[in-house]
């Protein structure tokens, strides 16, 4: 009699069960296909259902919104966590290959701004762009922003003033200097024409960098990991790239 009582009370309990599984999943649909203008909270409510979710993966019943959003958020968060392993196991030549990528996109980009209609497209120039972002920024700014976090860890205030100093008096003109230099030896300019270059271009450069760079290094130093930074600081040498190629792409200045 007792194991007979057991097996009504257990099987009226999943039958009960699978009828609140088919009512969340039915009350969802409706809400987010027949009833538009029920609020978000709601339909939250009913997506952060574990067995709305379950169900929804087990049996493939899904409404088109939450189909798209739920896949839209699945790959955004895969390709985050790929990036993001590739910087713990590959560092460097995940940050170079990034700052290739960025100063391809910020070449293109400036030689669609500022070149005629009537001139061709320059693949030399982008080529040399992408080098030197894969082999002279990316592996600068991964050793350089380690060295500033190692010699000031702490990302207070005053600390993050510091840092943007530093960066501005050492890290910035040294690797102006070397993009100029190296942009103009790369165009077939001699010694001294590209000191000539320099005298030219690198005083409005430093400029023109002092209105840019320290509100991004503030971002950069004060909110963002340290294996993070140089990724955040590629992303605002966007527009500084585009700048910085225009500037290198002005004519050679004739030495005296």
């Amino acid at each position: 009699m007792s194991s007979c009582s057991r097996l009504v009370r257990n099987g009226g309990k999943a039958c009960l069960r699978r009828l609140l599984e088919r009512r969340s999943v039915l009350d969802f649909y409706v809400l987010t296909e027949a009833a538009p203008t029920v609020s978000k909270q709601q339909r939250r409510a009913f997506a952060r259902s574990p067995v709305l979710f379950r169900k929804f993966k087990e049996s493939g019943i899904t409404s088109p919104l939450y189909a798209s959003s739920l896949s839209s958020t699945s790959s955004k968060i895969g390709l985050l966590s790929w990036y993001l392993g590739k910087l713990q196991y590959r560092p460097v030549l995940t940050k170079s290959i990034t700052s290739a990528l960025i100063y391809t996109g910020a070449d293109l980009t400036s030689q669609k701004m500022t070149q005629a209609a009537s001139e061709p497209f320059d693949p030399i120039r982008t080529l040399r762009m992408a080098a030197y972002g894969m082999l002279i920024v990316g592996p600068s700014l991964h050793f350089w922003f380690n060295f500033v976090s190692k010699i000031l860890p702490k990302q207070d205030l005053v600390t993050t003033f510091k840092k943007i100093f530093i960066g501005q008096v050492t890290y910035g003109p040294c690797m102006s200097t070397v993009f100029f230099s190296v942009n103009a030896a790369l165009q077939g300019e001699n010694a001294a024409e590209i000191i000539a270059r320099l005298k030219r271009d690198l005083l409005p450069t430093m400029k023109s960098g002092l209105v840019y760079w320290p509100v991004c290094d503030f971002v950069t130093f004060k909110f963002i990991p340290v294996h993070l930074q140089p990724l955040i600081c590629n992303s605002f040498a966007y527009l500084w790239t585009i700048y910085l190629t225009y500037m290198a792409s002005l004519e050679r200045v004739k030495a005296d």
